[in-house]
């Protein structure tokens, strides 16, 4: 499930650099309307969620994952088939919310449910921290493989940008891929039944948002919007590989510099980490170093923030927490993305200005009162 993970994951964040470049040379978009579509990813990722809770017990739920990767699939292979309705831009932005919906969904009910369906509740933390950085891997590894699927084509500018439409076609393939792999590795596995409840309620918040968490939730979704904007850049593509240096570092430093330091220290270290890699680009516009600090420095904060919420849990509140930490993530990642294109395309050094904006403010909210309400609303 963690492998399946990682591929679904893959599958979406290696759109992020690739993506924008089919839309504007195929659908012949400008770069407010790449903005908008890039964006409304995380709108789709909201979409189904009040109705997770019902689909899952009202049917097999590893059914309904397998249902929704599905879907995902479905619409990586669109582009293909060259309709002229796929350069209509409402139809455009319905098609991106629609693969947000599907990921979303799906990334709920396999956090949420599958895992910890499959594990005993003494390894469920544990499980729930393995399967997100396998997740978080993607953000380095998605983009790679993209990139350099791209690069393969034969078609790329001196930059190590990739500039061809057509080239593009290669990455929807492979992200289909890397879906119909994680729908065969999830098929693979036998999942206990589960009766439902006898009064279920169609809509709720059950395994979507914690509202408890909200605060948690508002300081995650500053920290990848930060990295969201810088995803926007056109970078090379090692930049990506390195980016995973730093996130191997992170898991390093979590396991020997940070199991028995004082638990506020871990995430402003790794937002003064990432908050170093911005003056780093605004000072020397690119060095070898910034993607590993980056790197290491989110990585420190995403495994942090996810032990935050499962703490912050009540009793049967675990998926709720998964899904709501996942909403923050991928939904600031999102967001990031779309201003970045919308608001900031050509304009380097205002962008790194905003993403170290919302560093210092991510910093600030969780110094001044994160963590101080975190220790009296924990539960765990």
């Amino acid at each position: 499930m963690v492998l399946a993970n990682l591929l679904l994951s893959m599958a979406v964040t290696m759109l992020i650099p690739t993506l924008p470049i089919w839309l504007k040379e195929t659908a012949r978009l400008d770069n407010q309307q790449v903005g908008l579509v890039m964006g409304s990813f995380a709108l789709g990722l909201f979409l189904p969620g009040a109705f997770c809770s019902y689909l899952v017990q009202q049917y097999r739920r590893n059914r309904v994952f397998l249902i929704c990767v599905l879907v995902l699939a479905v619409t990586m292979t669109l582009p293909f088939f060259k309709l002229p309705a796929l350069h209509v831009f409402p139809l455009i932005l319905a098609w991106r919310i629609l693969q947000g919906s599907a990921f979303g969904l799906a990334q709920m009910v396999l956090s949420s449910t599958l895992i910890i369906d499959t594990c005993e509740s003494h390894q469920r933390t544990e499980a729930n921290h393995s399967a997100t950085w396998f997740g978080r891997f993607a953000l380095s590894l998605g983009p790679l493989l993209g990139l350099l699927m791209m690069h393969l084509s034969s078609i790329i500018v001196p930059s190590s940008i990739p500039a061809s439409p057509k080239s593009t076609l290669n990455v929807f393939f492979l992200a289909l891929v890397c879906c119909l792999a994680a729908i065969l590795l999830v098929s693979l596995i036998r999942f206990p039944f589960r009766i439902p409840e006898d009064h279920l309620h169609v809509m709720s918040l059950d395994r979507f948002f914690l509202t408890s968490g909200w605060p948690l939730f508002v300081n995650l979704f500053l920290v990848t919007a930060s990295v969201g904007l810088l995803m926007s850049l056109p970078v090379p593509i090692d930049a990506y590989g390195m980016v995973m240096v730093g996130f191997l570092l992170a898991l390093l430093a979590q396991r020997f510099v940070f199991c028995d330091a004082e638990l506020k220290s871990e995430v402003v270290s790794g937002l003064l980490l990432m908050g170093a890699s911005l003056i780093i680009l605004l000072t020397a516009r690119y060095s070898p170093l910034t993607t590993p600090i980056l790197g290491l420095g989110l990585g420190l904060v995403g495994g942090r923030f996810l032990l935050f919420f499962i703490k912050l849990s009540r009793h049967c509140q675990r998926g709720t927490s998964q899904s709501t930490f996942m909403l923050g993530w991928e939904s600031g990642l999102a967001v990031g993305v779309g201003v970045g294109y919308c608001i900031f395309c050509g304009r380097m050094m205002e962008m790194l200005m905003a993403a170290l904006l919302l560093d210092v403010t991510a910093l600030l909210m969780y110094v001044c009162w994160t963590h101080r309400w975190f220790l009296g609303h924990k539960n765990r």
